[in-house]
């Protein structure tokens, strides 16, 4: 099984995503529990028994996006622990920034699962690929 992002990660993602932006309210927000959050998301990939990066990655993004554990940038956090994560495990993606903004919205708002998100990502790595012009398979084609 893959290695999620560990508390002090994500903290620190969410500490560096302020500062350098200068954007928002720093901290956690009192009455959510962020180790909670990620045993969720450890608990559903066991259960599903799921090692697809994406859905992993997927299933990380919206448990950031919608639990709010942060005062602010809970979106920008989720956004950049997925990359991270999956940068981690030798994935790499590369998004417009409005397509990314849009995509967290809809994922924060419940508008865009785990299940949507992860397709979404999948069908934009599958057009890197042939933009590129790579002999080799998708790694995660649609």
């Amino acid at each position: 099984m893959v290695e999620l992002l560990r508390k002090s990660e994500l903290i620190e993602i969410h500490d560096l995503i302020l500062d350098s932006t200068g954007i928002g309210l720093p901290g956690q927000a009192g009455d959510k529990d962020l180790e909670g959050m990620l045993a969720r998301v450890e608990n559903r990939i066991h259960y599903n028994l799921s090692n697809d990066l994406l859905h992993i990655a997927a299933f990380l993004a919206v448990a950031i996006a919608t639990g709010h554990c942060f005062n602010d940038g809970n979106k920008r956090t989720a956004f950049v622990a997925m990359d991270s994560f999956l940068r981690s495990n030798g994935v790499s993606i590369d998004m417009d920034q409005d397509l990314i903004v849009q995509m967290m919205i809809d994922a924060a708002s419940g508008q865009l699962g785990h299940e949507a998100l992860a397709t979404r990502i999948a069908e934009y790595l599958y057009e890197q690929f042939e933009e590129i012009g790579s002999d080799s398979a998708p790694i995660y084609p649609p």
